[in-house]
């Protein structure tokens, strides 16, 4: 039997079931209304104000101690030992770097060009097609900077309110950036038009774009499933095994909890594949992951620019 101290057991009390789904399953966590959140296994248990209830079970708690043992039937030492792997007081420092991504500075969108000419240059030049940068211009995603002439990637929240901007350079020098006080939450992302249940994610807007242009060219419906980047890719020490989703992916599924297909668009190197297999390991319980790596080049924008250089080059 496992031995647990009276410290172990008092730390192990003091952690809530939100706190704790939040940091260590927030696949499997779901927001149900503006404070309430339930959980994709189980759709009538409520969490709200620090306390959680098991409606169809009668049963209910305050803290992730209760939780463990009266939802998934682990022991009390068992139960306790799991959560003092993972209690805030020991919190493993990718977790630490996740829960402060988002800048305390105030969010605010570089000032808009009068016209966004050079941003649609440079994205045809990556091949994207004319009709998924006029809508993205036109759904207020993207715009042209004043200043440096820069492509604006905008992600908003589900109220339409900008919160995030990923920043690129139109010039050779290739810049790369998010605005001041961007929310990693709420990247670049095209929802589905219709009420799709299949989520497709990459590392980029870019690539996010070229994949809509692929599906474009090959007279599919660009549309028909979700679309989100996430704004690069977090890569942990060596030692370090990743605990943790994306936040952008966090946030997209407790938005959208209908989704229950997720379809990977990684890259080719070592930071994606990797980022590619911990979301298989975390998400596979709850979901039905699909990992489908550009098979051209590095990248999906390595891809579609191969497929379009193979179509023009002139026949033998």
């Amino acid at each position: 039997m496992s031995y647990v101290t009276k410290e172990q057991i008092e730390r192990a009390k003091s952690l809530d079931l939100l706190t704790y789904l939040q940091m260590y399953e927030p696949a499997e966590l779901v927001r149900y209304s503006r404070n309430v959140y339930t959980t994709r296994t189980h759709d009538s248990l409520k969490i709200s104000n620090g306390k959680w209830y098991w409606w169809s079970r009668g049963i209910g708690g305050r803290s992730a101690l209760d939780y463990l043992i009266k939802v998934r039937g682990m022991s009390f030492p068992d139960a306790v030992l799991q959560i003092e792997g993972v209690h805030p007081g020991s919190v493993p420092a990718f977790s630490q770097s996740l829960q402060q991504r988002s800048s305390p500075a105030r969010f605010e969108l570089p000032e808009p060009n009068r016209t966004s000419h050079r941003v649609m240059g440079y994205l045809s030049q990556r091949g994207i097609h004319r009709k998924l940068i006029e809508f993205c211009l036109e759904t207020g995603r993207l715009y042209e900077s004043r200043r440096y002439h820069n492509a604006v990637f905008v992600g908003f929240d589900q109220e339409g309110i900008p919160r995030y901007a990923a920043i690129r350079g139109t010039t050779s020098t290739r810049y790369m950036g998010e605005a001041a006080g961007s929310d990693k939450r709420y990247s670049f992302s095209i929802p589905s038009s219709e009420d799709s249940n299949e989520l497709h994610l990459f590392e980029s807007s870019i690539d996010l774009l070229s994949y809509c242009t692929l599906e474009h060219l090959a007279g599919r419906e660009w549309q028909q499933a979700h679309k989100l980047s996430l704004a690069g890719i977090f890569r942990p020490k060596a030692d370090q095994e990743q605990t943790t989703l994306p936040a952008a992916l966090t946030q997209y599924l407790q938005n959208y909890p209908q989704v229950n297909r997720l379809v990977l668009h990684l890259d080719n190197d070592e930071p994606g594949r990797l980022a590619a297999a911990t979301i298989q390991r975390l998400l596979s319980p709850v979901l039905l992951v699909s990992d489908e790596p550009p098979k051209l080049g590095k990248d999906v924008n390595n891809e579609l620019m191969e497929l379009r250089r193979r179509r023009e080059a002139p026949s033998r």
